[in-house]
C-alpha cells in the first residue's frame, strides 16, 4: 500500500512539472515575438497584426482632418475632400466580387478568431478582387487618394502644394510626395509643437571661433589675427609680419603679433614703432668725460688733448711729442703733459752763469759775483693735474755729494706765494715736494727749491737751486 502510494505521488509530480515547463515555453515563446512600429503582436493568430491608431491614438488628426487608418499607420485627410468616409458602412460591388460590410475589422483589440485580411486590388480600375483599402473620392472618379484622372484617362498625382490644397501651417513648407504631401521644416528650423522654430546652431559649437546665429542659419567668423577658411567654420593664424607692421622686427604669434627692437631702443606706446633709447641718462659714470647720446648707442668723448681709451670710455693723455702731433721746431724740446705740451726753448744761462750742460747752469765761485748766489741751477719740468688729493707727494731732491761734518737744508726759496708747497725732509741729504692744497689749472709755476749745504769743520755755506717748472693742466673730467 505504501509503495502504490509512492508511485501515485511520483505520477502525478511529473504530470505537473510537464505542465509547468510547457506553460514557461508559452511564455517565452510569446515573450520572444517582436513586430515593427505599427503592428502588435497577436497570441492568439500567431502572427503581427496592424495597430488601428485612428481608434487607440487620442486626437491623432488636428483641425478638420478625418484619420484613415493604413498598413502600419495612418493619415490625415481633409473631410470635405471626398464623397464618402473612408470606414465605409455598406459594402460596395465589384464584378465577380462582393465585400463584406467591413473589410478591416478592429484589429487594435485583435480577432476573434484567425483572420487573414483580402488583399486590395493592384490598382484603382475594374476588375474581380475585393475594393480599395482607401476612401474614394466618388463613383465615378477610378483613381486612388492623391490623384486625379488626366485628359488621357490615366491618374496623374495631384500637387497639393502648387494648388495650396495642403494643410500646412505658414511657418511650415509642403513637399509633395506621391498621392499625398508632407509639411516639413526648411534647413535651419525644427519641428517643435506644430510650429517651424530656429535651431540655434552656435549652441552646437559649429564655430571654431565667434559664431553669430541667424535664422534658419549661422555664420561663422574669426577674432583679430584670424581669416576664416574655405570651410567656412575654421579660423587659421594670419602672419601679420607679411605685412611689415614693424619698424625693425616682427614675431608673429598665434593670432596676433610682436614687435622688437634692436639693441639700443625701446619699443614705443604703439607698440609697432621704436624709440632710441637715451644711455647717457642712465648715469652721470658711464663715460670717464663726456657721453654722446646716438641712435641706439652712444659714444664717450674726451677733451682736447685726449683720446678714448681701449674700454671705450675713459680718457687717456694724448702725448703730442710721442706722436709727432705738436708745433714745436728743432730747436725747443716737447714737453707733454696732461691734456697739451709745450715747447721748451734751448736753456739759456744769465750772466754771470755758464752752461754747464743742456739742463744745468754753473756760477764759479772764482767770479766775485756768485759769491752770493746759488753755485748751480739745475732745470727741471713735470706736469700736475688740477684736482689733485692732498696732501700728495709730487717730487723729491737729494744731495749728489756727501761731504764729512756737512749738512743739508731744503727748502722753498721762491714761486710758492699761494703756500700750496711745503718740503718735507726724509732724511739728512733728502726731502720731499708735497702738494698741500688742490691747485685749479691751466696755470704755470715756477719754484727754486733750494738745498744748503752748511759745513763747520770746514766754515762753508753753499746752496744748489732745482728751478721746478709745473704745468697744471685744467682737470677736464
Amino acid at each position: 500500500m505504501l509503495f502504490e502510494l509512492r508511485g501515485l505521488s511520483w505520477s502525478t509530480n511529473k504530470r505537473m512539472l510537464s505542465i509547468l515547463i510547457c506553460i514557461i515555453c508559452c511564455i517565452h515563446s510569446g515573450k520572444s515575438q517582436s513586430c515593427t512600429d505599427g503592428f502588435t503582436y497577436d497570441r492568439r493568430a500567431r502572427q503581427c497584426i496592424d495597430v488601428d491608431e485612428c481608434r487607440t491614438l487620442p486626437d491623432p488628426c488636428r483641425g478638420d482632418m478625418q484619420c484613415v487608418n493604413q498598413n502600419g499607420g495612418y493619415l490625415c485627410i481633409p473631410r470635405g475632400l471626398y464623397s464618402q468616409s473612408y470606414a465605409r458602412s455598406s459594402p460596395r460591388s465589384y464584378p465577380e466580387a462582393s465585400y463584406p460590410e467591413e473589410s478591416y475589422p478592429d484589429r487594435s483589440v485583435g480577432y476573434p478568431e484567425p483572420f487573414i485580411p483580402n488583399s486590395p486590388p493592384v490598382g484603382a480600375g475594374t476588375g474581380p478582387g475585393p475594393g480599395p483599402s482607401y476612401p474614394i473620392v466618388s463613383r465615378s472618379t477610378p483613381c486612388l487618394l492623391g490623384y486625379t484622372l488626366g485628359v488621357d484617362g490615366t491618374c496623374v498625382d495631384v500637387d497639393e502644394c502648387e494648388t495650396e490644397s495642403h494643410q500646412c501651417n505658414p511657418t511650415q513648407v509642403c513637399i509633395n510626395t506621391a498621392g499625398g504631401y508632407t509639411c516639413s521644416c526648411t534647413e535651419g528650423y525644427w519641428l517643435v509643437g506644430g510650429q517651424c522654430q530656429d535651431i540655434d546652431e552656435c549652441r552646437y559649437g559649429y564655430c571654431q571661433q565667434l559664431c553669430a546665429n541667424i535664422p534658419g542659419s549661422y555664420s561663422c567668423s574669426c577674432s583679430p589675427g584670424f581669416l576664416l577658411n574655405t570651410d567656412s567654420r575654421t579660423c587659421q593664424d594670419v602672419d601679420e609680419c607679411e605685412t611689415t607692421p614693424c619698424s625693425h622686427g616682427c614675431l608673429n604669434t598665434y593670432g596676433t603679433f610682436m614687435c622688437t627692437c634692436d639693441e639700443g631702443f625701446e619699443l614705443a606706446s604703439d607698440g609697432t614703432t621704436c624709440n632710441d633709447l637715451d644711455e647717457c641718462s642712465f648715469s652721470d659714470f658711464l663715460c670717464q668725460h663726456m657721453c654722446v647720446n646716438t641712435p641706439g648707442s652712444f659714444s664717450c668723448v674726451c677733451p682736447p688733448g685726449y683720446y678714448v681709451y681701449e674700454d671705450g670710455r675713459s680718457c687717456e693723455d694724448l702725448n703730442e711729442c710721442e706722436s709727432g702731433n705738436n708745433t714745436c721746431t728743432t730747436a725747443q724740446v716737447c714737453f707733454n703733459f696732461q691734456g697739451g705740451y709745450t715747447c721748451l726753448d734751448p736753456l739759456r744761462c744769465e750772466q754771470p752763469y755758464i752752461e754747464l750742460s743742456d739742463n744745468q747752469c754753473m756760477c764759479s765761485a772764482e767770479i766775485p759775483a756768485c759769491r752770493e748766489k746759488p753755485f748751480t741751477i739745475l732745470y727741471r719740468h713735470m706736469d700736475l693735474s688740477s684736482g689733485r688729493s692732498v696732501p700728495a707727494d709730487i717730487f723729491q731732491m737729494q744731495a749728489t755729494t756727501r761731504y764729512p761734518g756737512a749738512f743739508y737744508i731744503f727748502q722753498i726759496k721762491s714761486g710758492n706765494e699761494g703756500r700750496e708747497f711745503y718740503m718735507r725732509q726724509t732724511s739728512n741729504i733728502s726731502a720731499t715736494l708735497v702738494l698741500s692744497r688742490p691747485i685749479k689749472g691751466p696755470k704755470t709755476i715756477v719754484l727754486d727749491l733750494e738745498m744748503v749745504t752748511v759745513n763747520n769743520v770746514i766754515n762753508f755755506r753753499g746752496s744748489s737751486i732745482i728751478r721746478l717748472t709745473i704745468f697744471v693742466s685744467e682737470h677736464p673730467f
